[in-house]
């Protein structure tokens, strides 16, 4: 067996006093192999990534290793200087991180950032040798037209190529080991598909090693090799994939494989009576571009005729990749924009016309959940003015107001106690529990929550779409439920709209277009779903033993 590319032995990264817990890692031991891809899965703060940032050397001042050792091809990366660490990173080691849009330089243009990559440890290489080098990578990935490519600055590429700019950087100078950080979580399925095969291949092709960090047991069965389960910084079980997946010995990964949503949808729920919809829209659509300012007259239709309707207490789920039209017909509902034409009737209304002070008395009706809840909450405002500033705005008394959101942190799970405090101190779950008690505190007939879940982990996940419907039965809410993971969506709506291209190409219950899609593009998308069939532990009775 050849030597590991990575070793982690007895890692112990103390925490700061008056943390949670003594350490964010501790005893940590891990190795990746050459040509080996270990998935590394657990809860947010169970030490993920902090253990990725101590192998990269990029942990912040007051988190530093007590003890143990990070062996990069035998080289102890804790012993190393700032600038040896500067000459491992980028050279023999190399990170992808979650979100390429912060970590790309916005004002460079992408083939310069990979060109950067190359100047700072290939020093040898002419500028046309680096200039050859970047079109080479840039290929590899299979970035369409690198030429034009290169010279385009990352807010004019699509999400997944900003994460195949990411990529091109990661291998420009050949590493060892690549260290990927939830690198999908924020894609769609079939742009997820798309990255995770080219990480197999290309980790077949130069036999480098991955840490590939991740919580979604979807693309853990989808990539890995090996699976390593963390909580709580301490390493509870290792294994291959198959073993890991199929046979958990840990009670605390049988949890986490349990919290996957299933890929296929439980019995339909029984229906009310058919009532006046909440919401309908007719020939709704929407065009950017067109005017003075636009590149060459250019024009984009991100809605074209979409027709639909939803029922007081149903759950509408709208599926499609990205650029489908799902985020921009969820702001034409909630009339942050404009739309172009068609309607919008809410309880009756059109209000795709209405501005100003006749749309003001609508706006409650129509709430908003949102993907990240820490950026949609404002960090200088407890979480009680958070959730009593709309009521109050439209005139209910303060103390009322404050009655209301005790009783709404009641109904999502949270101690009242939490009024007084701000979003830092809370949890990701907890945060995305606030939102939801913030846009009930409008008393709004239709809820729109848009890739409300994508974010958090899987037992996190399983508990917020578990409050969902708990507040759809309790308040007989309408949801308008944007989603691009089908998992979810199986879980939680009554019927689906499938979009592409700002149009509906498929509509149905969830169960008839789960068991039968009629449209090609809705058979793609179950098609690139990151392990949709593979996730599926054997019966408690067949690993209890083990996990005893």
């Amino acid at each position: 067996m050849s030597a590991p590319v990575l070793a982690i032995r007895d890692l112990t990264i103390p925490l700061p006093r008056l943390s949670d817990r003594a350490h964010a890692v501790e005893g940590l031991s891990l190795m990746v192999a050459p040509g080996e891809i270990l998935c590394v899965v657990g809860e947010s703060g169970s030490g993920k990534s902090v253990t990725a940032h101590a192998v990269m050397g990029l942990l912040p001042p007051v988190l530093k290793p007590s003890r143990g050792e990070i062996l990069l091809q035998g080289e102890d990366v804790v012993k190393a200087s700032p600038a040896r660490l500067r000459a491992l990173r980028g050279g023999r080691m190399a990170m992808v991180f979650q979100e390429p849009m912060t970590a790309l330089n916005p004002v460079l243009q992408v083939g310069a950032q990979i060109d950067e990559i190359l100047e700072a440890h290939a020093d040898r290489l002419s500028g046309s040798e680096r200039r050859a080098r970047v079109l080479a990578l840039m290929r590899d990935v299979h970035l369409p037209d690198p030429e034009r490519m290169a010279g385009a600055y990352p807010h004019q590429l699509s999400g997944g190529q900003r994460q195949r700019v990411m990529i091109a950087m990661a291998l420009a100078n050949d590493p060892a080991l690549i260290i990927a950080d939830e690198p999908t979580t924020a894609l769609d399925v079939t742009t997820q598909a798309q990255i995770l095969r080219l990480m197999r291949e290309l980790q077949a092709r130069r036999d480098a090693g991955i840490l590939f960090i991740t919580h979604d047991f979807g693309v853990v069965a989808e990539i890995a090799d090996r699976v390593a389960v963390m909580k709580g910084g301490r390493l509870v079980e290792e294994g291959t994939a198959a073993a890991v997946l199929r046979s958990p010995r840990d009670p605390y990964t049988r949890m986490l494989i349990a919290a996957v949503p299933s890929a296929t949808p439980p019995p339909p729920r029984p229906r009310p009576a058919a009532t006046a919809p909440v919401l309908n829209t007719r020939a709704l659509e929407k065009t950017y571009g067109g005017g003075l300012f636009s590149r060459a007259g250019r024009t984009v239709r991100a809605l074209d005729g979409v027709t639909l309707t939803l029922q007081p207490g149903e759950t509408l789920g709208i599926v499609g990749e990205s650029g489908s039209g799902k985020s921009t017909l969820a702001r034409c509902v909630a009339r942050f924009v404009d739309p172009t034409g068609g309607e919008i009737r809410l309880d009756g209304t059109d209000i795709a016309p209405l501005s100003g002070r006749a749309l003001h008395p609508y706006r409650r009706r129509v709430q908003v959940i949102f993907q990240d809840p820490y950026r949609s909450l404002n960090p200088r405002r407890t979480v009680g003015q958070a959730i009593t500033e709309g009521p109050r705005n439209y005139g209910l008394p303060r103390e009322e107001a404050f009655e209301r959101a005790r009783r709404l942190l009641d109904l999502v799970g949270l101690d009242a106690s939490a009024l007084d405090r701000f979003p830092h101190e809370f949890s990701g779950g907890q945060r995305q529990r606030i939102a939801i008690a913030r846009a009930l505190a409008m008393e709004p007939a239709l809820l729109i929550a848009d890739e409300a879940v994508s974010a958090l982990d899987v037992s996190v996940q399983a508990q917020v779409l578990d409050l969902f419907e708990s507040v759809r039965e309790r308040l007989n809410l309408a949801i308008l439920f944007i989603t691009h993971d089908l998992r979810v969506a199986a879980r939680l709506c009554d019927r689906l709209i499938v979009m592409l291209n700002g149009q509906v190409v498929e509509e149905g219950e969830t169960a008839a277009v789960f068991a039968a899609p009629r449209h090609a593009y809705t058979r793609a998308l179950f098609a690139a779903a990151p392990g949709a069939h593979r996730v599926e532990a054997d019966p408690p009775a067949a690993s209890g033993a083990a996990g005893s």
